[in-house]
């Protein structure tokens, strides 16, 4: 989990004095990239950690080896709940450690810190293509800060088919889709996500932001990513895969793959999504047998398709 990550490498940082990419990774067992990229998140949330380049550089805390955690400020303490807290990512241990973290600060800090640790929802996998790695939109700064602080903003956006128009909202949280960021909020229309590399300017009002009883961000969140998922996966085909090729599906697919139970052969049931037949049998026609599509009759239609064109053209 990301956030045992987060925090591991703030008491690496304390006890150490310094350390480098490399060393992160062999602590924690991640790849090398994996461990700068975490140490760079640390750094553009806002807490006080800096890289020294050079023969003899690394990763260093301000103030040195024995800043103590409990010492942050209020930025900072935001800024570790904010990338470490969300409770989607931190298991038990992490929740315990920050908990007491929460007891340790000043209480001016307390709230904000609080409210930080279930302003973000993480959810791995993205809608699409995978992207590479791309830094934050310009715009989420200024939500983190509304979210936390509950405070309404006024958003220029443009939508998909590159619409503009502005309204005021009341930010209720903020998710993480893969890479993608996205703003959960209360409109006059109820609520609603904007993508976050979509908002075109930001302006905080000054406001309270007026919250839905019950809401949970982690619960909206789900609602919010299911329903995007069923309008997007119009046709699900069914079938079966090689248990040594399931995690190439996985892979490939995130959460438009459904796994279900092992059948007598020894091979696993699957579920795949898709708003498109052709699209669908493209992405499994080159896994051969690996897969087999039992059903719907369109797919196996266009998987029968290529096949044909293919050996017309190859064969």
């Amino acid at each position: 989990m990301r956030a045992d990550r987060l925090v591991a490498i703030l008491l690496l940082l304390q006890t150490r004095g310094q350390v480098t990419a490399a060393e992160v990774a062999k602590e924690l067992e991640v790849s090398e990239r994996t461990a700068r990229r975490d140490l760079e998140a640390l750094g553009v949330a806002g807490l006080p950690i800096y890289s020294r380049q050079g023969r003899n550089g690394g990763w260093q805390l301000l103030g040195g080896a024995r800043t103590d955690l409990s010492g942050l400020n209020a930025a900072e303490a935001r800024a570790l709940f904010l990338v470490a807290g969300p409770s989607s990512t931190a298991t038990p241990d992490v929740k315990a450690a920050l908990r007491k973290l929460v007891r340790a600060l000043p209480e001016p800090f307390r709230n904000d810190a609080e409210a930080a640790s279930v302003a973000v929802v993480t959810d791995p996998s993205g809608w699409g293509t995978t992207i590479a790695h791309r830094p934050p939109p310009p715009a989420l700064d200024t939500l983190q800060a509304a979210v936390i602080e509950g405070e309404q903003v006024r958003l220029a956006y443009v939508d998909r088919q590159r619409n503009a128009s502005e309204r005021v909202v009341h930010p209720l949280g903020l998710a993480t889709k893969g890479q993608t960021w996205y703003l959960v909020a209360d409109t006059e229309k109820g609520l609603r996500t904007f993508r976050i590399d979509r908002v075109s300017a930001v302006t905080r009002t000054g406001e309270k932001v007026v919250r839905p009883p019950g809401f949970v961000l982690t619960e909206a969140w789900k609602l919010i990513a299911d329903e995007v998922d069923q309008r997007r996966n119009s046709i699900w085909a069914h079938g079966t895969v090689e248990p040594k090729m399931l995690w190439l599906l996985r892979s490939m697919l995130g959460t438009r793959l459904r796994i279900g139970s092992t059948d007598e052969s020894g091979r696993i049931e699957i579920e795949i999504g898709s708003n498109h037949a052709r699209a669908l049998a493209g992405e499994i026609g080159g896994l051969g047998a690996a897969v087999q599509i039992n059903g719907p009759e369109e797919i196996i239609v266009e998987l029968a398709k290529i096949g044909q064109e293919l050996t017309a053209m190859y064969g």
